[in-house]
């Protein structure tokens, strides 16, 4: 299945907002996505999984890592999604203490 991206910016709020399954195949492109976020300046980057219905340890390990890099900028990372099997995965890797989560793309912003 292939990925589809695209990025919204909103002052220093960028969204990337992503549809399709995230795997081994998939996440190159979301690694890309979540950089050029943090590449362009944003200081929060929302992460919209809410057209993901499954994400793997390859996609888990971008998220991870995107994290890593927009701390080290001084920024903030967020990530939405309303899949039942995303937020299950994310519970079980303990990945939901790490990363912000919500159910909306509104609630991301306004938080």
């Amino acid at each position: 299945m292939e990925l589809e991206l695209s990025t919204s910016r909103e002052g220093e709020v960028c969204v990337v907002r992503v549809a399709g399954e995230v795997d081994v195949y998939t996440s190159p492109s979301l690694k890309v996505a979540l950089a050029d976020a943090l590449g362009d300046g944003c200081r929060i980057v929302i992460a919209d999984l809410g057209g993901v219905p499954f994400i793997d340890s390859s996609g888990l390990g971008v998220l991870v890592g995107a994290l890593r890099r927009v701390r080290e900028a001084g920024g903030e990372m967020r990530l939405v999604s309303g899949h039942d099997a995303v937020v299950k995965i994310l519970r079980i890797t303990g990945l939901d203490r790490v990363f912000p989560l919500y159910a909306t793309l509104d609630e991301a912003r306004i938080a």
